[in-house]
């Protein structure tokens, strides 16, 4: 059974002063809602309206997955310039130094990689429990 949708055809017309306006814009920004006609509609039809609130203590949560990807990208980075370096000089001399400096790089790094990641695990287990 295909369920029919009804078009909004009806009008309803408020004026507020900047004043009023100013406090219900900031609730409806906190709101999950998109749009303010949504958000006007649930409250004058009375039904359940949902809030977003911010929890100051996962700010340090967030700076530190913040910096951690930032070293990411890093590593990322550096280990790309290595590989480049080495595919550009393959059959030259300096091919097998490039190969055994990458091996290095790569075992120095995977150590980091996996405490990143093991952090960034922690760190969302907590963020999920928080929700």
């Amino acid at each position: 059974m295909s369920k029919i949708i009804e078009n909004r055809t009806r009008w309803m017309n408020t004026r507020f002063t900047p004043e009023e306006y100013k406090v219900i814009h900031s609730r409806f920004q906190k709101s999950m809602f998109r749009k303010m006609s949504e958000y006007s509609r649930a409250l004058i039809l009375q039904k359940p309206v949902i809030f977003t609130y911010r929890d100051k203590s996962m700010d340090d949560v967030l700076e530190e997955l913040i910096s951690l990807r930032n070293e990411l990208n890093y590593i990322g980075n550096n280990f790309n310039q290595a590989v480049h370096k080495l595919n550009s000089v393959m059959g030259m001399p300096d091919a097998e130094l490039w190969q055994n400096m990458l091996i290095v790089l790569r075992d120095q790094l995977e150590p980091s990689i996996r405490e990143i990641k093991k952090k960034m695990d922690n760190y969302s287990d907590i963020w999920s429990q928080k929700l």
